[in-house]
């Protein structure tokens, strides 16, 4: 049920990067303040008061995205010292992960009104959408036309108890 409280099972430890990745969003709040950070608002009470976050919810979410290296705290006064959070090199990859996210919901939640939100590229000066493709043919990557094979990290274990035979069974065509 919606309303009953739920133990969280930490997901670091799983031989899949996904499990790992998102061990790392614990809930939504996460996401959404990385939106926020990726699109600009950077100061604790800016994404305080964007989000209706308590305090100590934002705090201990950013102390985490901090420790991951996800973002970095910036001085930007002296006097009174005054700090804000800017993403760091693995905190600015994250941004594809949300636009693919907002894709979806755009397509599956947005309603009548349409999107709230658009995402416009500089470079070409349109309004677009995210696409996943194939980094060598440019191909559009689905269920249907990829496959997944073993790596070398993958092992037998909690998350991948039975993934993991499933994918060392398998070859590349």
């Amino acid at each position: 049920m919606y309303g009953e409280p739920m133990t969280r099972t930490r997901l670091a430890g799983v031989a899949c990067s996904i499990a790992r990745a998102t061990d790392l969003f614990t809930d939504a709040w996460t996401a959404l303040i990385m939106r926020d950070v990726l699109l600009g608002v950077t100061r604790f009470d800016d994404i305080a008061e964007d989000l209706g976050i308590s305090r100590k919810v934002l705090a201990a979410r950013l102390a985490r995205l901090v420790d991951e290296g996800v973002l970095a705290r910036e001085r930007y006064q002296e006097r009174p010292p005054r700090e804000h959070y800017i993403a760091t090199e693995k905190g600015e990859q994250l941004y594809p992960v949300l636009l693919a996210l907002m894709a979806w919901g755009d397509r599956w939640y947005a309603g009548e009104a349409g999107p709230p939100a658009l995402v416009h590229h500089l470079t070409c000066g349109q309004d677009t959408t995210p696409v996943t493709v194939c980094a060598h043919c440019a191909g559009s990557l689905t269920p249907r036309n990829t496959t997944q094979l073993p790596g070398p990290g993958g092992q037998v274990g909690p998350g991948t108890r039975v993934l993991a035979p499933l994918l060392a069974g398998r070859s590349a065509p």
